[in-house]
């Protein structure tokens, strides 16, 4: 559905994006995730075709990025939430809703059916008749999301959704995007908000100018921080210490009265290591497995 090959963006002799590579399927949550200016909304501007690219070649469905024919093709299966909402403050809610209707050709029928279920969704139906420039920041970022939709695209960009909510409307947000993805709409996520992303999206990509890696969050994980077991015990020596590294090659730090250890399985590799600890004269009071959070990950990549 989106696919980049080596898209890149210079402004001048600074590099934006470069080498993107790239592939989001037909009806996946796709998180982008980077540090500021790492090139996550220069991105999602080349996407919606509100900038033009260095090279490097995209495609939106059938249709190519940079091919003047295929501009307002791409708008009309897109929609996009800016960083900045742009709204217009002396029109009520529901105006602005249907003022875009009007531009994307969505008949009156059309235009008044999804302005409500949209509001609804979004907790602001009862607001409806009221000015955007009285509303605030949050209320201002939900009604730019029903804007999105208003043409009811097939792909939707959203560059930081939750950004100014508050927690409860937050959590409305991810509902409602939760929601979208059961209707199997395409949407690419740009967000500095990593738990988000977690709950949310089928794969992440994080960028840094260049793309630091991609996939789905468990793989991440996995592949970049791989999987630890924590044995808590009554005291560690140096006897336990040598009996656990003759069971593995890989890395054993002692911690106080802990052991860390790294293990590819630990429901293969565990009852080994305790068997080994108890032998050494051990006494083992807990077992856990270590859990990094994506945000621990995220951090790692970035700052390697």
């Amino acid at each position: 559905m989106i696919e980049t090959e080596n898209l890149t963006k210079k402004f001048g002799e600074i590099t934006a994006v470069e080498g993107l590579t790239l592939r989001v399927e037909e009806g996946e949550v796709f998180g982008f995730l980077g540090p500021n200016g790492a090139g996550k909304t220069t991105t999602v501007r080349m996407l919606t075709c509100l900038i033009s690219k260095t090279s490097g070649e995209a495609t939106i469905g059938d249709h190519e990025i940079g091919r003047s024919s295929d501009q307002q093709k791409i708008r009309k299966i897109i929609g996009l939430l800016p960083e900045s909402v742009g709204l217009y403050d002396d029109l009520s809610a529901y105006k602005n809703l249907d003022y875009y209707g009007r531009l994307y050709e969505c008949n009156e029928g059309q235009r008044k059916e999804r302005i409500e279920h949209f509001l609804k969704m979004l907790g602001l139906w009862d607001k409806r008749n009221l000015a955007a420039g009285t509303f605030s920041k949050g209320m201002k970022q939900k009604l730019a999301i029903a804007r999105a939709l208003i043409h009811d695209p097939q792909i939707l960009f959203l560059d930081e959704p939750t950004a100014n909510l508050d927690p409860e409307s937050s959590k409305t947000v991810r509902d409602f995007i939760l929601e979208l993805k059961k209707e199997k709409r395409t949407i690419f996520i740009n967000t500095h908000n990593l738990g988000e992303a977690q709950k949310i999206c089928d794969r992440i990509g994080i960028l840094k100018t260049r793309l630091v890696a991609v996939g789905a969050t468990k793989e991440l994980l996995e592949s970049f921080w791989g999987r630890r077991t924590v044995i808590e015990l009554a005291q560690v020596t140096d006897a336990i210490i040598v009996a656990v590294k003759r069971l593995t090659t890989r890395e054993v730090v002692a911690d106080g009265n802990r052991l860390v250890v790294d293990v590819s399985d630990p429901v293969d590799e565990n009852p080994a290591i305790v068997d080994a600890i108890v032998a050494a004269g051990g006494r083992v009071q807990f077992v856990t497995e270590v859990l990094p959070s994506l945000e621990d990950v995220y951090l790692r990549l970035v700052r390697e």
